[in-house]
């Protein structure tokens, strides 16, 4: 009997007798279950239905099922299919509601949901809405008759929006425009919403990458109190400026990054001792001496709390005199930076740690590539340099992976744009040991960073502080996971006294070998909880660290520039009183909702040029890899281009197809053909929608 056979039998006797508690062995008895083995398993289960808030713990061993009419306040996430998921802090599975069930209620909305049994399983009706909490949206306008709609481009919204043509403010049908929303009576159908701004005319590349950015809530331009303000900061007095901090100008420094950056906001240097010693400092662009608390400038930042990397641009967190000049620690000129200095041997381990003000001179700009070629035996005058540190961070990740970190290797895909920034082709950039030395470096001056402030010491004040967290999985996504796995032909199994960890990598190095990592680290990720930002330390599961934090990138990530405060204050033992742990684990959710929102743009961008790169290829045929069987399609990623598109199930016209959930496949009812997660077919475009972001293949015949 299966985990989820077994749970619904036992939900079935609770709810059937709702009245009385049940131990296991009554349940057992109850089920007709004599097997010690599975009457063991329903321990197990009644746990987890606990944890998943389905059922109560009405004493030691004893469970009650949970009263239908509870009222709980959350969050709502709608999914594609129709339906949303009822999100609340203090449960660990989310409640399903029906499409019926949500009322007048939108994605993310705050509500007051009543819990309800239904065929044995716990979901939700939306009593009311308590927040409205997107107020702003994009779309196209659309004229019925004598009326005005708003076709939203965000997908989770299953409805139109109604304009009053006093609230077009000169919008035309056809033009994409910002509106916010204003209601939704009881008496209407549709919510009422006022044009706020004519973002222009849709297929214009610039007016559907402005679209993206504001559907996810980003400016298009910084205001003009911010930059009154950027404009009187000046460039530092480097010689005073020199007395003030540790001057490290005469270190071999020396930065690694994308060809295409501006915004550098790290930089190595390296030392080596006759005692066989290296001295490695990690420096970081000093944004603080520049962005001081509480003025228009930091309020801005934190209220973008990331720079959004777009396919073709970049929207800066911090304006361009900022972030690419006097922060950016450019080759070849003076900089402040915030630093830890490392002491390591040769075996890559810390001796000993220093974290300062300090004031540095970059002496060259190495992009990834090149920094790859000195690895792989090109000479230059660093070479000894790069060499050494990648040697360190071989070490310092080999011991990473060995006390228990995911080893996820990851691939990005890039457009080659024309001069009009239109796709004419994609780039595979994959991670390469040139990545890995900066990366290793970073996660261990974060590491450093989060332990002098969060580990405890004797008598010593720990202030509320910014966390970089990342829960241990759910295992209800770990039985899912498997079953996928199994589907595709490889075995989880878990290593006595090691972390899952140990078993996934396992797994990944085993896809690797046979070309289908692509396909199986993206589900093990999927598996995952996702890193967030908390005041409330419980370690970081997918690195293995205890304590971790973002200190490395302020130029880009606000939640780094707080850090950087932190620590300021703590080396120089000043108790910031102004912040409590409330209000610093506000701008945690704050800077974690704005993270995911950037993500969403920037992905939501590489999908629409996937799709007007695909717009110009219909009618032609690609080989790709089935990435995603659901039961309203299968989902194809090309081999070539990597774009993703899907085809309905119901353009299967040679059978009739369904999806069984147990083998996570598509079958034929007559035939029994299958198409499965991993397996190669070939394609057809058959046709691309620029306003949904949408791809559609067919097979081909």
């Amino acid at each position: 009997m299966k985990d989820r056979d077994l749970s619904s039998s036992i939900l079935k006797v609770l709810i059937e007798d709702a009245e009385h508690n049940y131990n296991y062995k009554q349940i057992a008895s109850v089920l007709g279950i004599k097997d010690p083995f599975l009457r063991k398993r329903i321990i197990s289960v009644l746990s987890q239905l606990h944890k998943d808030d389905q059922i109560d713990l009405v004493s030691r061993g004893k469970y009650q099922i949970k009263d239908a009419s509870r009222e709980l306040e959350g969050t709502l996430q709608f999914i594609a299919k129709g339906g949303a998921y009822f999100i609340h802090p203090e449960i660990t599975k989310d409640i399903y509601i029906h499409a019926s069930n949500l009322k007048n209620a939108l994605n993310a909305d705050r509500v007051l949901i009543k819990t309800v049994q239904f065929k044995g399983k716990n979901e939700g009706k939306v009593i009311k809405v308590l927040e409205r909490t997107k107020k702003e949206y994009t779309g196209l306008v659309e004229k019925s008759k004598d009326h005005f709609f708003l076709t939203p481009d965000d997908r989770m919204v299953k409805t139109n929006f109604y304009i009053d043509k006093k609230n077009l403010n000169g919008a035309k049908n056809g033009q994409k425009v910002k509106v916010k929303f204003l209601s939704w009576p009881k008496s209407v159908k549709k919510p009422q919403v006022a044009v706020v701004e004519v973002i222009g005319n849709p297929g214009d590349l610039d007016v559907e990458m402005n679209a993206i950015l504001a559907e996810y809530g980003f400016p298009l331009k910084f205001p003009k109190r911010v930059i009154n303000e950027v404009e009187l900061i000046e460039e530092p007095n480097y010689k005073i400026e020199s007395k003030k901090r540790l001057d490290l100008r005469s270190k071999t420094t020396f930065t690694i990054d994308p060809l295409d950056a501006k915004d550098f906001d790290d930089a190595l240097s390296i030392d080596k001792f006759d005692n066989g010693t290296i001295e490695i400092g990690v420096h970081i662009a000093d944004v603080g001496h520049y962005v001081k608390e509480n003025t228009h400038l930091d309020n801005e930042a934190y209220f973008r709390a990331n720079s959004i990397y777009l396919v073709d641009r970049v929207i800066p967190m911090l304006p361009e005199k900022l972030s690419n000049q006097l922060c950016s620690l450019r080759p070849k000129e003076d900089k402040l930076t915030f630093s830890t200095v490392f002491q390591l041997n040769t075996k890559g381990d810390v001796l000993n740690t220093w974290f300062g003000k300090t004031l540095i001179h970059s002496d060259h700009r190495f992009t990834y590539e090149e920094a790859q070629e000195i690895i792989e035996g090109k000479k230059h005058s660093l070479s000894d340099e790069i060499l050494t540190l990648n040697s360190l961070a071989r070490i310092i990740r080999g011991k990473r992976l060995e006390d228990g970190a995911l080893n996820v290797e990851s691939s990005e895909v890039k457009f080659k744009l024309d001069e009009l920034g239109e796709p004419i082709g994609t780039i595979l950039k994959i991670s390469k040991e040139a990545h890995q030395l900066i990366e290793e470096f970073m996660l261990l001056a974060n590491k450093y960073v989060a332990m002098k402030i969060g580990k405890p010491e004797k008598n010593k004040f720990i202030a509320p502080f910014v966390y970089r967290i990342h829960d241990q999985p759910n295992e209800e996504k770990i039985s899912n996971l498997t079953i996928f796995l199994k589907s595709m032909g490889y075995q989880l199994t878990r290593k006595k006294n090691k972390p899952l960890s140990f078993s996934l990598n396992e797994v990944m190095k085993k896809a690797k070998e046979q070309g289908e990592l692509n396909l199986i680290a993206p589900m093990i990720i999927r598996s995952m909880s996702k890193a967030v930002y908390s005041t409330d330390n419980i370690g970081h599961y997918g690195l293995s660290f205890q304590y971790y934090t973002h200190f490395t990138s302020p130029i880009r990530r606000y939640s780094d520039l707080i850090v950087h405060r932190e620590l300021f204050s703590n080396l120089n033992q000043k108790k910031k009183t102004n912040t409590t742990n409330n209000q610093l684990e506000n701008t945690c959710n704050h800077l974690s909702k704005m993270e995911k929102q950037a993500v969403d743009a920037e992905r939501a961008s590489i999908k629409y040029m996937q799709v007007k790169f695909l717009s110009k290829k219909i009618g032609e045929s690609f080989s790709g890899l089935i990435s995603g069987v659901t039961d309203w399609g299968i989902y194809v990623e090309l081999i070539d281009n990597k774009c993703e598109g899907m085809i309905s199930l119901n353009s299967l016209k040679d059978d009739q197809y369904f999806f069984d959930n147990e083998l996570q496949m598509i079958v034929g009812h007559h035939d029994q053909k299958t198409f499965k997660i991993g397996q190669e077919i070939e394609v057809v475009v058959k046709r691309t929608d620029l306003f949904k972001r949408q791809i559609d293949f067919q097979l081909k015949k």
